[in-house]
């Protein structure tokens, strides 16, 4: 056994990490300002992207591009179930309903045939969810997307320096990324929207300041217009810029970190190749480049001896971490009671709800940290497997 415990994410935090969000604490203004303008142009020069907004959340991004887009009661949005619940709790929460597609069962990405099988005269978004890393066929969306005239937002929260037939993620259309502590980078919370509609990003920019007016300058001093004045109702979502600071300094070190991890990875699935009952979950066929910001397998009860949770718990015991990414959205309480779904409804994801298991992945491990998990998963079934037996 591990004599220290071994989580299943870690951020990875440099001391140039630390001097950049001192510095700002130092200079006396660390709310909204310079460093997130930085921030911004740094994500547009990475992706290529026309436009480029922070926020304080992926989630507060998503709900300012729900209000912009008009979407509310008697809406739709088509997205997966196999998704962190933000998507659909933010679809609710406006007043418009989630459409849940099933997914493929080896990726956990959902195909764009299925999506527009759940068009309806209601939908008004179609939201496909690049997942642990790995895109999604875009081409394929996007001729959906252009065929029915449904405008398209990638959930883009696992994929900052994921690639898609050699172009990154974000270069086009609109996306949110992520920058979640157990993301590839970290801005501590905090979430980014690319797009090139230039008129859209000017009333997201409306929106998570309060519906105040401002133009290109003001935005990128310390401060504002004393004679800006709302245009609309808004929230509060402006990023402050000590955390912009700590995603500024990662940046830098984005494909670092994402070189690393696939390394991990190709360990990972050397070591778990002769393991029966643990199956990780499959790349996608077409080119691209995967951030490996998730290393995620099936527990297959049938072959292991136990189920899921008996697993983690044993991993546990033996200080090793693991996660769950994610439980179904249409298999939390609320969804189950309020939108419930008919018996045999997605599949797929039912299925890989109730199997997936996220083991350790952060670019600070070491091999021997792989060795060591792969050794507990062996330890760990060859003792149920034993006690079945018995």
């Amino acid at each position: 056994m591990r004599p220290d415990f071994l989580p299943f994410c870690r951020p990875s935090i440099s001391e140039s990490d630390i001097e950049s969000v001192v510095s700002v604490l130092r200079g006396g203004w660390i709310t909204t300002g310079p460093v997130v303008n930085q921030l911004e142009e740094l994500v547009k020069a990475r992706t290529g992207a026309r436009e480029a907004l922070v926020f304080t959340s992926a989630t507060a991004a998503f709900h300012c591009l729900l209000v912009a887009m008009g979407i509310g009661p008697g809406d739709e949005v088509v997205t997966p179930s196999m998704t962190w619940v933000s998507t659909p709790n933010l679809i609710e929460l406006v007043g418009a309903r989630a459409v849940f597609v099933d997914v493929d069962r080896e990726t956990l990405m959902a195909d764009a045939s299925a999506m527009e099988a759940a068009i309806t005269s209601r939908t008004r978004l179609l939201v496909p969810v690049h997942f642990a890393g790995a895109p999604v066929d875009l081409e394929a969306y996007r001729a959906v997307a252009r065929r029915r005239g449904i405008p398209l937002v990638e959930d883009a929260a696992h994929a900052i320096g994921t690639r898609y037939r050699g172009v990154e993620i974000g270069s086009t259309g609109t996306a949110i990324f992520s920058l979640h502590p157990i993301k590839n980078i970290t801005a501590g919370e905090g979430g980014v929207l690319v797009t090139d509609d230039a008129a859209l990003a000017d009333r997201l920019r409306r929106l998570r300041f309060h519906g105040l007016a401002s133009n290109a300058h003001e935005r990128s001093q310390q401060g504002r217009s004393p004679q800006s004045e709302v245009q609309e109702p808004g929230f509060k979502y402006n990023m402050p810029d000590m955390n912009a600071a700590l995603a500024v300094s990662q940046m830098g070190r984005l494909d670092t970190f994402i070189t690393r991890r696939e390394e991990l990875v190709g360990i990972y699935r050397d070591l778990l190749a002769g393991v029966d009952g643990i199956e990780p979950v499959a790349d996608p066929a077409w080119n691209h480049r995967h951030s490996r910001h998730l290393f995620i397998v099936r527990v297959i009860a049938e072959k292991t001896g136990m189920n899921r949770s008996e697993f983690m718990d044993a991993l546990k015991r033996l200080n090793i971490g693991t996660g769950i990414h994610f439980l179904a959205a249409h298999t939390h309480s609320w969804y189950r009671q309020q939108r419930p779904l008919p018996s045999g409804a997605l599949a797929n994801t039912t299925w890989n709800s109730e199997r997936i298991c996220t083991l350790p992945l952060f670019p600070a491990m070491s091999n021997a940290d792989v060795v060591s998990v792969v050794d507990a998963v062996k330890a760990v079934l060859a003792s149920a497997r034993a006690g079945a037996q018995a």
